[in-house]
């Protein structure tokens, strides 16, 4: 999904018309933000999936998300599609969206996650029911007393800056580092369910006391005209949030469904290497979103985390990491000889579309279309993967559910949704429809981007359900 600051507030509710394969009725809902209902949802709408909902909700709210989508989505797909309890299956799980609601409605909830930080996160909130608020308060007072009580005397730090994480100019200014490593110091010194949500609430504030922000990609507060933090209540600030972390472990543990099943669980592999653990034909309801054909680096925005959770510890992970994206990114794509369209993919519209591209500015060597073309190719050679594996997962009968945006790459329109569907037919997959709740994605990072040189007169960029089911 597309990056938390680029759900903008406010949409235009003009809805262009769409071109779409015969098989696949277009449904161009009218802009109604989250205002639907579950009801609606089951006579065929979808709320808009922004995860921008989830800001304000318990256990959702405790991790700040780059990419997501809201749990008011989920509620309606599982509204209308899960009438009876059975397997709900995310193959890009990031911070847990779907598997929470999946769980809460009573449901066996299993994602796939590759970002080491995104899985810690998920099996965190799945595990809320279990977590013990007054163990949670206590170590919340309990982290006050250490630090404050180090500051008077002057204690230094047991815990280390990650020695393999570098930054331009320095992350937390001296004040505020020493107030971090001392709360680590006392975060670290304990075990279990507890100490995993006191590290997680560490993770979902580490990066308002930096010197950095998400403007909407991670860099410095400095180029984004905001000051940096010479100091902060850090410790005050880990406080609060695990006091809210135990206010919503109370909420799941009386909310959640008391069906009798095992916890929903994250499974740290790509989706690819991994599928078959799930087994053939197991699943009910698949709810997902993968990266978008925007070049957005998730890992790298997750590198402070990941450093300091303890998760990456050099350069070398990280590009474990991208060796594991769907797709690739585009810098690991444009030097290379170009890149074929897997077989089964015999659309002439995708093969013209990523022709145009790569024709394009061919004087501008690596940054011209060649490299964009190439990672465009990848990218829908990986959705071929995509829709062979979410088959083989779907019982006959069952339901997938994929969050996808457009692009326009070198100013040439990429219908990725509708290219996408065409795929998954090819695959076995049955269309039954692409709806779209979101009309408009605005942001710097969408309307400037490199990915979009030479921005195609009259095209949107927008966010789009395409509905499958297995024959």
């Amino acid at each position: 999904m597309e990056p938390l600051a680029e759900h903008p507030a406010s949409r235009d509710p003009a809805t262009p018309s769409v071109a779409v394969p015969s098989s696949v009725q277009i449904d161009l809902l009218a802009d109604s933000g989250n205002g639907n209902t579950a009801a609606d949802a089951a006579q065929g709408s979808f709320r808009d999936p922004a995860f921008m909902a989830n800001r304000d909700t318990p256990v959702h709210r405790w991790v700040p998300w780059i990419a997501g989508y809201s749990k008011h989505f989920v509620q309606d797909a599982l509204a209308r599609f899960m009438v009876a309890p059975g397997v709900v299956l995310d193959p890009f799980a990031g911070v847990g969206t779907t598997l929470v609601e999946a769980d809460l409605a009573g449901h066996e909830a299993i994602g796939f996650e590759i970002n080491p930080y995104a899985a810690f996160a998920a099996r965190t909130k799945l595990k809320a029911h279990r977590l013990s608020p007054p163990k949670l308060r206590e170590a919340a007072r309990a982290l006050m007393i250490h630090v404050h009580d180090a500051l008077h005397r002057a204690t230094p730090p047991r815990t280390t800056p990650p020695p393999g994480f570098r930054t331009r100019a320095p992350f937390y200014s001296p004040a505020v580092e020493r107030k971090v490593l001392l709360a680590l110091d006392c975060i670290g010194a304990n075990a279990g369910l507890t100490a995993d949500a006191a590290r997680l609430a560490f993770a979902a504030t580490m990066v308002n006391y930096s010197n950095y922000s998400y403007e909407p990609s991670l860099g410095r507060k400095a180029a984004a005209g905001r000051p940096e933090v010479g100091d902060f209540p850090v410790v005050e600030t880990l406080a609060s949030k695990m006091e809210q972390m135990a206010d919503d472990a109370a909420w799941y543990r009386r909310q959640r469904a008391t069906r009798r099943r095992r916890d929903g669980h994250v499974i740290e592999k790509s989706f690819f290497h991994g599928y078959r653990d799930v087994g053939a034909g197991n699943v009910d309801l698949l709810v997902t979103s993968p990266p978008y054909l925007n070049n957005y680096h998730y890992g790298r925005n997750t590198r402070p985390h990941l450093y300091w959770l303890g998760f990456c510890a050099a350069p070398s992970d990280l590009k474990r990491l991208e060796a594991l994206n769907f797709g690739t990114y585009w810098q690991n794509a444009r030097d290379r000889d170009e890149v074929a369209l897997d077989a089964t993919i015999s659309d002439e519209e995708i093969r013209e579309t990523l022709r145009q591209v790569r024709e394009r500015n061919p004087h501008k060597g690596i940054y011209g279309g060649h490299g964009w073309a190439n990672y465009a190719a990848l990218y829908f050679n990986d959705c071929v993967r995509f829709a062979n594996a979410a088959k083989w997962c779907l019982r006959p009968g069952g339901t997938a559910l994929v969050v996808i945006g457009n692009s326009i790459l070198q100013g040439v329109p990429v219908p990725t949704d509708r290219f996408f569907a065409r795929i998954a037919e090819t695959c076995g997959l049955a269309v039954v429809d692409i709806h779209r709740p979101r009309d408009t994605r605005v942001g710097n990072s969408i309307v400037n981007s490199s990915v979009r040189t030479g921005a195609a007169a009259g095209e949107r960029l927008y966010e789009s359900v395409v509905e499958m089911r297995r024959p």
